[in-house]
């Protein structure tokens, strides 16, 4: 085993995470500015008020999301497992 070939793995293990995390994150981080600017309109300070939206949204993406990370997460295991005789032999 190289240290070309431990980079490379890691670089694509911190590639799907990122790609796999992106929908989650970015909805969280909308909807919680979202309903900050409503809060700051209204002006209203409730903070377990951001807990109901964000969760529902973000059950909503990992419902719409879910298969399509778990295509991912599938396909990038398969691929390292497949690559493991050429890193042995």
């Amino acid at each position: 085993m190289t240290p070309e070939l431990i980079v490379t793995l890691i670089q694509g293990a911190l590639y799907v995470l990122i790609i796999v995390s992106a929908p989650v994150l970015l909805v969280s981080l909308v909807v919680g500015l979202v309903v900050s600017i409503m809060q700051a309109a209204t002006q209203i300070n409730e903070m377990t008020l951001t807990f109901i939206p964000k969760l529902l949204a973000l059950f909503l993406t990992l419902v719409l999301a879910g298969p399509w990370m778990l295509n991912t997460l599938m396909e990038y295991t398969v691929r390292l497992y497949q690559s493991i005789p050429s890193v042995i032999g």
